[in-house]
């Protein structure tokens, strides 16, 4: 690894401007789809957001809001904070405005993606999310497909949220999706956005390379913070014990079709049982 400054590590707050506590878009990142916005809200606060060429989720962190697009009205329960439980969330369509209003104040996840279909603004109540436990032992943790490709129509964006339980290892066996290969791998641009349980609480995120010159980082993370992955093989997720770890994935891509495909690691091919 080089010892040069990564820019595919966001810190906390290097991002932030007047009106986002982190602001990654495709400028940013350096490619052409994925972008992610947090808001952060005071009592009576309120956010308005232009949707412009992207489709927009908007997710609460913690607290709840009401979210007006399209001529909808959407209240978000939202939820005490990302370790408590799933939570509902808002579509926020492209060439659309909204307005993000929350009473009591919060944390807002704003996850977008460049597309060219406009599909309708629609609720997502917390019930129907699927939860799933993934991996076993060491490598359990638990995935809310909140807008996974199977489980939430958009038309370009896929997002998730993943709970890594202290001492344990996600994002694992290392696995890529950076080229088109039909039926067996999907070109995605990804974000990782992390929450760490307790304040002393940090975790890792490595990426390497996949091919010459390719992303490449082993980043300390802490709450607030952000990893780019615009190529590589990436993986492992890992969390300090005794502190959970929360990272929200968003990706977006050119494939024609909206598909989640991984290829993993072969030197870690016997490993690929503590993915499922």
């Amino acid at each position: 690894m080089s010892d040069k400054p990564n820019e595919l590590y966001v810190p906390e707050g290097t991002t932030a401007d007047a009106l986002h506590a982190l602001a990654i878009g495709p400028e940013r990142a350096g490619w052409t789809y994925s972008s992610l916005r947090i808001v952060e809200l005071g009592p009576g606060g309120t956010h308005d957001l232009a949707a412009g060429d992207s489709e927009w989720i908007v997710l609460p962190l913690s607290g709840g809001c009401t979210v007006r697009t399209s001529g909808e009205v959407f209240q978000l329960r939202g939820r005490a904070d990302v370790f408590a439980s799933v939570t509902d969330f808002a579509y926020v369509p492209r060439d659309a405005g909204a307005q993000i209003a929350s009473g009591a104040g919060g944390r807002f996840a704003l996850a977008g993606a460049k597309c060219e279909r406009r599909l309708p603004a629609r609720y997502g109540p917390a019930p129907e999310v699927p939860v799933e436990r993934r991996g076993s032992g060491s490598c359990a943790r638990q995935v809310r497909n909140f807008a996974s490709a199977d489980a939430f129509a958009c038309d370009r964006l896929i997002a998730v949220e993943v709970i890594t339980p202290g001492g344990n290892w996600s994002s694992y066996p290392p696995h890529k999706h950076d080229e088109h290969r039909p039926g067996e791998e999907t070109e995605l641009e990804e974000i990782y956005y992390f929450e760490i349980d307790g304040p002393q609480g940090f975790g890792y995120q490595r990426v390497f390379p996949s091919r010459e010159g390719g992303a490449d980082v082993l980043a300390e993370v802490r709450s607030g913070d952000a990893v780019l992955v615009p190529n590589g093989w990436h993986g492992p997720s890992v969390a300090q014990p005794g502190h959970d770890m929360y990272y929200l994935n968003v990706m977006a891509g050119p494939g024609r079709t909206r598909e989640w495909r991984i290829r993993f690691h072969p030197d870690h091919a016997e490993t690929t049982g503590v993915y499922r």
